[in-house]
């Protein structure tokens, strides 16, 4: 944005931060997440004149209940992410009744769980029951961290620790019993660099008039207490930490996982239990305080999205609001998507989505 608020044009952007990465004297030091991604783009796919007004917002799908099978919406990025390197992972795949814990992710898996035991339908008691979360760890156990390594401007044990506080941030925005009840996530705001202007406008933004724009339910997980209540004090996760060195020496934090939320009606005496499955793709940058304006124990957001099933298909409320039994409104119009399978990447994801509003899920 120029001083009088007006958009800069995507070709000097590019201009201006290849001259950055050249050693100019102008080179930028806020952590402009605009900035960054059109940076990572350039070193990553100089010869691609995408614009940045391409990545800026996706269209967003909802699935929802649609007969037998759950409906979700599939939240849109407000910023580009990059993909995720593939692999496989040994030990995903399960029988009927198996509840042998799962070995933790850390290579992306080579296809999605067994299908064996998705007809068994939740309970109060058992609110896991025919889901392959049932074999998984629960809260951050289900979070598999990496060995650390000196990276960039970080030791190892700088490295170690910022981990383990990309660690505490999902928790403290996605984990969190006060959070999950509709509280504002003081605790992990307080993680995301005040420096950066165009996030802390959306934070800002977000919780006071949410809108498919301005979703705080890209980065937060909240249901209305009102409405909707946890089942037990479980949520069960799987998914991984990965980092690699970024932008002007920074340690580049790269969270991708899995949340499990099994919920009821807030009404006394309802005893139907229906689960809320959200999956976020976070990029967290650590920055060098001598390059980047930051402040300690906080990084910058890269990027962030999230797909998430049975929160809702309507207008943005700033809360999940999970659907029950036969309700529905609208008919999916988007491919049928099987919200525990994490083989398919979060770009693949979306691009499935592209153009679509709601989709199915074949599973709860």
């Amino acid at each position: 944005m120029d001083k009088d608020g007006a958009s800069i044009p995507d070709e000097e952007w590019e201009r201006f931060l290849r001259t950055a990465e050249a050693g100019g004297d102008d080179a930028p030091k806020e952590p402009s997440a605009r900035a960054r991604m059109v940076a990572r783009r350039l070193r990553e796919e100089p010869d691609r004149p995408t614009g940045w007004r391409t990545y800026q917002q996706q269209p967003a799908r909802q699935r929802r209940f649609r007969g037998r099978h759950l409906a979700v919406l599939l939240g849109a990025a407000v910023l580009l992410v990059a993909a995720l390197a593939g692999g496989r992972m040994i030990g995903w795949f399960g029988g009927d009744g198996d509840e042998t814990p799962l070995a933790a992710e850390s290579e992306q898996p080579g296809g999605p769980p067994a299908t064996d035991a998705a007809a068994l339908r939740p309970t109060r008691k058992e609110p896991f029951r025919g889901s392959p979360a049932a074999r998984w760890d629960e809260g951050t156990a289900g979070i598999h961290m990496p060995a650390a390594r000196a990276t960039g401007w970080m030791s190892k044990e700088e490295v170690s620790r910022a981990l383990a506080d990309s660690r505490d941030f999902l928790a403290a925005s996605s984990l969190d019993t006060g959070v999950l009840r509709g509280r504002y996530p003081h605790k992990a705001v307080a993680f995301i660099n005040p420096q950066q202007p165009d996030v802390q406008s959306y934070l800002k933004t977000a919780f006071s008039e949410p809108s498919r724009k301005n979703d705080p339910l890209m980065l937060f997980s909240r249901f209305a207490k009102t409405k909707v209540r946890l089942v037990g004090d479980v949520v069960k996760t799987r998914g991984r930490i990965t980092y690699r060195e970024g932008e002007r020496g920074a340690v580049e934090v790269t969270a991708d996982v899995t949340f499990v939320y099994p919920v009821a009606r807030a009404d006394a005496g309802s005893d139907e239990v229906a689960r809320t499955i959200v999956r976020r793709e976070i990029v967290m940058s650590w920055d060098d305080p001598e390059r980047v304006r930051t402040e300690q124990g906080t990084f910058s957001l890269v990027s962030y999205r999230a797909d998430t099933t049975n929160g809702g298909c309507g207008p943005r409320t700033g809360y999940f609001v999970p659907e029950f039994g036969d309700e529905r409104t609208d008919a999916p119009d988007g491919a049928d998507v099987d919200p525990y399978d994490r083989s398919t990447s979060m770009d693949a994801r979306m691009r499935e989505a592209a153009g679509a509003r709601c989709g199915t899920a074949t599973r709860s």
